[in-house]
């Protein structure tokens, strides 16, 4: 028979490739990230003398997202734009670090969860799973099956959901939106307040920003932390003490309050 040869199989290129995970960065031990907010080295929970080595996501995919992805932020406003996706990212790829999550998966996860923005608030967490999972383009770096995952932890993110999100990768990106640094939180929530109710006197203003805090973030508060021992869950005690005693919350109101409306007539 002339068919004794096996026949020669083609394989094809693996579908997730991360050909940037095992970089050794021992020459550059002292690279400085912009901002040293996620220091879970100090945490006794990720109790290591130094900080865990992030891995880089696919180099090519970052490209993608930086260039196609991140710009649509610039639409919706200072407390869900550029820099507050780009901090999310961020986070999600510290919690990747110390869950073992796939760091592709996790990037491109905080990189679409707030894209629904262009539509309604209250829906856009689903809004924004729809957006990735239609997203054809990333097929060329997930399987069907891993972009299901992702789809649901966005979905997942929310945090006036009450739902266990159904995957760590869903716990991931509902930690890191969860930007608790306190002054951003406070921050935060005063400029949707200006952004989106600018009918609102001063005095309304405060009332909005005591109730929001009360209703969120207080004891009772409908937030809740996923990942135990996260720095979130120290800067959520400091926001409580300062929500427990309405004097301390007004003054900081009216600090920040007053800073933003100072900058606006610069502007």
């Amino acid at each position: 028979s002339h068919n004794s040869s096996p026949p020669i199989t083609q394989h094809p290129t693996p579908i997730n490739p991360t050909p940037n995970t095992h970089i050794n960065n021992s020459s550059t031990p002292n690279i400085q990230h912009p901002s040293p907010n996620i220091s879970f080295h100090q945490h006794p929970t990720f109790n290591t003398p130094h900080p865990i080595p992030m891995s880089q996501p696919n180099l090519e995919l970052m490209n993608f997202v930086e260039r196609q992805i991140l710009p649509r932020y610039n639409d919706f406003g200072k407390s869900h734009g550029l820099g507050h996706v780009q901090r999310v990212i961020k986070s999600s790829l510290a919690l990747a670090a110390v869950t073992g999550a796939d760091v592709n998966m996790v990037y491109v996860i905080a990189a679409y969860h707030d894209l629904g923005m262009a539509g309604p608030r209250a829906i856009h967490h689903i809004t924004s799973g729809k957006i990735l999972i239609a997203d054809a383009r990333l097929r060329k770096w997930f399987s069907a099956e891993q972009l299901k995952i992702m789809k649901e932890a966005v979905e997942d993110h929310r945090a006036s959901s009450s739902r266990v999100p159904r995957s760590i990768y869903g716990k991931i990106v509902a930690e890191a939106d969860r930007d608790l640094e306190p002054e951003v939180v406070f921050s935060r929530a005063i400029l949707y307040g200006i952004e989106n109710y600018p009918e609102k006197n001063d005095e309304q203003m405060w009332q909005r920003f005591r109730d929001h805090m009360k209703e969120k973030y207080s004891r009772s508060g409908y937030l809740k932390l996923w990942i135990p021992g996260s720095p979130n869950a120290k800067n959520l005690e400091t926001i409580r003490k300062t929500i427990d005693s309405e004097a301390e919350l007004r003054k900081v109101f009216d600090r920040i309050y007053q800073q933003i409306r100072e900058q606006e007539e610069k502007n």
